[in-house]
């Protein structure tokens, strides 16, 4: 994949475009209620600078938690939002948010203290700044995701973190654009310091045991697959229920 079909995929999908309609509709509500010039470029500051950990948080403690699973209720958001892309990372059906999980994020994340900052004019700022920042961590998730090779080292080396959080070890290196919060948290890590491969990176810990008490995921996935997703397509690893049936075939 070429750069320019990597940019013509990514501007063509919903999310990308309700994102940029969604920070065209700030700019002219906040034509109509501004705020000041410094109040409003501490609330774009603030939402751009925000952003970064509460992507980690929300990524480490809740995406890669084992409570929402347990609900009836949640876990056909949790299946949807992130065991579906990390059970085949490069399903493009599931590699950008869902918008009604991601929306209300950004405009609570950053239109909060856009508020505190800049009254109405200011949340819009901070909420506007929050929806473009969300379109650069999808552009850069695209690259880590599609076959498209990075020439520029830095881009190369985010892409190789993030290759590692999916095949090789779930728990850790939770960033997207830089891991900054992964190396203060202490969740940074390279392939090469540790010893093994997680053996849930693909199923995030839902295996049978915990489906048989816990069984809405599996239900509505119609199984459970652990294994490496290119294998487990031929039928040769980590099948389970009728995704293993289904790559046996």
């Amino acid at each position: 994949m070429t750069l320019r079909e990597l940019v013509v995929a990514y501007f063509q999908h919903y999310t990308i475009i309700s994102y940029l309609a969604l920070t065209l509709l700030c700019v002219v509500l906040y034509a109509i209620h501004p705020a000041g010039l410094w109040q409003t470029l501490a609330a774009i500051a603030a939402g751009v600078l925000v952003y970064p950990l509460v992507w980690h948080l929300l990524h480490q403690h809740v995406l890669h938690s084992k409570w929402m699973w347990k609900s009836k209720l949640l876990s056909p958001t949790w299946k949807r939002i992130h065991y579906d892309h990390h059970q085949d990372p490069n399903d493009l059906s599931v590699l950008f948010g869902a918008l009604h999980t991601t929306l209300p994020t950004i405009a609570l994340a950053t239109g909060t203290i856009g508020w505190l900052i800049g009254g109405p004019g200011g949340a819009l700022a901070a909420f506007a700044a929050g929806l473009l920042t969300t379109c650069y961590y999808e552009f850069m998730h695209c690259i880590q995701h599609l076959a498209f090779k990075p020439k520029w080292a830095w881009v190369q080396h985010m892409k190789q973190r993030h290759m590692e959080h999916h095949f090789f070890d779930e728990n850790g290196n939770y960033g997207i654009t830089n891991y900054f919060w992964d190396r203060l948290l202490g969740t940074y890590y390279l392939k090469k310091d540790r010893p093994r491969r997680s053996p849930t990176v693909f199923n995030l810990g839902y295996d049978e045991e915990v489906a048989k008490v816990y069984p809405w995921v599996k239900n509505l996935s119609g199984g459970i697959a652990s294994g490496h997703p290119r294998r487990r397509a031929m039928g040769i690893e980590g099948g389970s229920g009728q995704r293993g049936e289904a790559a046996a075939d």
